[in-house]
């Protein structure tokens, strides 16, 4: 049936889940669409935007063997049901054998190829890790240096299994990889380190050697959620809640052709690129395009993307906001884009500017929707055959429920909040997640309503009269200024209206007075000028509420981003307590004082100031802010901010 309201999901409820027929596990899934469409095209992947067209291809039954045979050679390697395969990787075909194979076999882990060395190790160590799986030694990666430097506090570690690049190179180049394979694996003799093809071409593909049986209710996946504040937490998923998840948002999307062609450019590490742009479109026998290892931050891509969706015929891609600004920089112009349908946007707020832009220069339609790790990934999404309202993040997607709720002080429920009345998100359904691995972490994450358990997802939104969900702030987001709440996507909107600017972030300014001030960021838009007095003047014209517009804006070359795109505000907030700090150094002429701000998972932001003689008096000063403060002893290095 075709959805186009919140009554269409609640037909759809009338059969009962347990009717549906879903896959026991996301292995189940893959081979049941293998067996139905053998020789359909599955899998294009290609290495070089500058050479899109020379991709190498898999059919159906060509990516199911491969995942099975990744499956038995992590099962030959020791990994049993609830034993972790972690991957370090960038967007590789066998990215995706790691990850459904390894699932058949044990439980995978993403983690961010982007993060510290220290940080892979921390949660190597939680995770308990038994395989690693990461790029073999690549010039250009530091892939392998950052695991080989860590490998001394990984005891649990038992393997270490290579992806190299050789097949997706010329001749040259692979014999070159080889050659300095071989002189890593001399370094680390006492290492046992394993070629992931070679040990899959050992391997049968035509069925488990394990014989494994997998119930819905084990778990598939580890994923790290956040990673904005300290060490990320630990979500583990079951196979259950993917194979739903890729179901609802199928049955969100009907009615619509099988064997479409589908871009994956997020990162494989997130859930949005393992689900939206893999598991979901493979259930369908669609088509992925997987699109350079790096994705959209791959070097031609975003400037290429009309020509690829020329050349593959391409139907659908994910993105968030960041990427939408990027397209729009490009020439799309001249371009045919009639293949393309729909274009889902998550992770993050799309501005409406952005959005009616977008859609009026490419006539594709947006598909704005919302989802977390712990909820698998899709929890809501504007219906493409019904009423899309800018700005919403649509309607809930079937046999999850999804509420705004009004919770006391102590976080338990009160009541659910009435149409249009801000309230908290929560969601229950088939797709959320076990909890963290910590068990520290599922405090306060879990609201007891008339019984039922349901998530607390920490967003604050309200539902209007036609079940439209509206996101208003994150709690953690929202900027308190002499204890008025001020919601910063109003500000980041406005601003986002000017001609001029791509990009704007506001966040929280700490103030003696206020405790907080609104400060904005901006970039601009290639090719366009604009001064601060003139995004001020615009700010004070289109902001409504007094105390939302910016007391400062700042202009940068480019704003902070996390690997999947999104804005990175905790690096916009540490530049503003550091600047706070320097200016109460500077008030009271001290010298000699550096300052640099971190992120502690306890403590939130802490100034860590070195070097400081007159402490007491900037203790006082600093005292009037509510960021914490660590003082460290001066070294040789110190200089003045």
């Amino acid at each position: 049936m075709t959805v186009q309201c919140l009554n269409d999901i609640r037909e759809l409820e009338q059969v009962p889940l347990s009717e549906r027929g879903l896959a026991s596990s996301t292995y189940e899934a893959l081979r049941r669409t293998a067996e139905r469409t053998p020789d359909a095209p599955a899998l294009s992947f290609f290495a070089d935007a500058t050479d899109f067209r020379n991709t190498h291809d898999w059919s159906y039954s060509e990516l199911f063997t491969d995942i099975t045979r990744a499956a038995n050679a992590f099962h030959d390697l020791g990994i049993t049901p609830g034993e972790v395969i972690a991957f370090i990787l960038p967007n590789l075909p066998e990215t995706h054998f790691t990850i459904w194979g390894g699932e058949a076999a044990g439980i995978v882990m993403a983690i961010n190829p982007l993060l510290e060395a220290g940080q892979i190790a921390s949660l190597l160590q939680a995770a308990k890790a038994s395989v690693v799986v990461t790029l073999a030694p690549t010039p250009g990666s530091d892939l392998w240096p950052k695991l080989a430097s860590q490998l001394d506090r990984l005891p649990e570690v038992r393997h270490i299994v290579w992806v190299g690049m050789e097949p997706y190179v010329g001749k040259a180049q692979g014999e070159a990889l080889r050659s300095l394979a071989e002189k890593e694996r001399e370094l680390h003799k006492g290492t046992s380190i394993h070629d992931l093809r070679a040990l899959m071409d050992a391997q049968p593909g035509t069925h488990l050697k394990s014989g494994r049986q997998i119930r819905p209710e084990e778990r598939s996946s580890f994923f790290c959620t956040g990673g904005t504040t300290g060490l990320p937490k630990i979500a583990t998923r079951t196979h259950g809640s993917e194979v739903f998840n890729a179901w609802a948002m199928t049955a969100h999307l009907a009615p619509r052709n099988n064997g479409q062609v589908i871009f994956c450019g997020l990162p494989l590490f997130h859930v949005n690129g393992q689900l939206v742009t893999g598991l979901m479109p493979w259930t369908l026998g669609d088509h992925v395009i997987l699109g350079t290892p790096q994705g959209y931050r791959g070097e031609g891509v975003i400037a290429r993307f009309g020509e690829m969706v020329e050349h593959f015929g391409i139907n659908f891609f994910s993105a968030v906001p960041t990427v939408y600004a990027a397209l729009l920089q490009t020439e799309l112009s001249g371009r045919d884009l009639s293949s393309l349908r729909y274009a889902l946007c998550g992770a993050a707020p799309m501005p409406v500017e952005l959005f009616r832009e977008f859609e009026q220069r490419t006539g594709v339609k947006i598909l704005e929707g919302y989802g977390l790790t712990e909820g698998a990934c899709v929890s809501s999404v504007n219906p493409p055959h019904g009423e899309r309202h800018i700005g919403s993040i649509g309607i809930r997607i079937a046999y999850q429920d999804m509420r705004a709720v009004v919770l006391d002080d102590a976080g338990a429920y009160v009541r659910d909040a009435g149409a249009d009345e801000i309230g908290v998100i929560t969601i229950s359904g088939p797709n959320l997640f076990d909890g963290y691995l910590d068990e520290s972490h599922n405090r306060g994450i879990w609201i007891d309503i008339n019984g039922q358990r349901w998530l607390n997802t920490g967003d604050l939104g309200r539902q209007d009269e036609q079940g439209y969900f509206w996101l208003t702030g994150r709690k953690k987001e929202l900027i308190i200024r002499g204890g008025h709440n001020i919601d910063p996507k109003q500000i980041e909107e406005a601003l986002q209206a000017h001609p001029a600017v791509a990009m704007a972030a506001a966040v929280g300014s700490p103030d003696a007075y206020s405790g907080e001030v609104p400060v904005a960021y901006v970039q601009l838009r290639q090719g366009q000028a604009c001064t601060v007095e003139e995004l001020q003047a615009f700010a004070s014209h289109n902001i409504s509420e007094r105390a939302a517009v910016p007391k400062r804006i700042e202009i940068l070359e480019a704003l902070p981003l996390t690997a999947v795109g999104k804005i990175f505000k905790p690096a916009l907030q540490q530049q503003e307590v550091a600047r706070v700090v320097r200016q109460e150094v500077e008030h009271l002429g001290l010298s000699g004082i550096s300052v640099e701000v971190v992120q502690d998972s306890r403590r939130g932001l802490v100034a860590c100031i070195r070097g400081c003689s007159n402490r007491e008096t900037l203790a006082s000063r600093l005292g009037r802010y509510s960021f914490q403060v660590e003082w460290l002893p001066a070294t040789a290095s110190t200089s003045t901010p």
